[in-house]
């Protein structure tokens, strides 16, 4: 059983362009720089501990990936970190630059 919870884009979206939620995406560096959702900051594992220790846990967490399958696991893992409010965004990054290309960013 999943403790975090699957959130559509379509209710990702307020909580994006409101700044209500920490969005971080899991993807590679070179990919989160051709393109992201807007305020999403990156999450690797070389800045992991640095994020475990400075984010508020009760504030909610978004997950980002390519197609929304690797965020699952990365949500559950924040969710056992005492995240109190971890989701997955369903279709990752690919659905979200279809869905809202004007809440995308890129870093070039």
């Amino acid at each position: 059983m999943s403790d975090f919870q699957h959130l559509s884009p379509e209710q990702a979206r307020p909580m994006v362009e409101q700044a209500d939620a920490v969005v971080v995406d899991i993807r590679d560096q070179v990919s989160f720089e051709a393109g992201h959702i807007r305020g999403a900051q990156p999450l690797t594992n070389d800045n992991l501990p640095e994020f475990l220790e400075n984010t508020d846990k009760n504030k909610p967490i978004i997950v980002c990936c390519y197609h929304g399958n690797s965020s699952q696991q990365a949500a559950q893992f924040l969710f056992q970190q005492s995240f109190t409010q971890v989701f997955s965004l369903d279709g990752g990054f690919e659905y979200w630059k279809g869905y809202a290309p004007d809440l995308c960013q890129t870093d070039s």
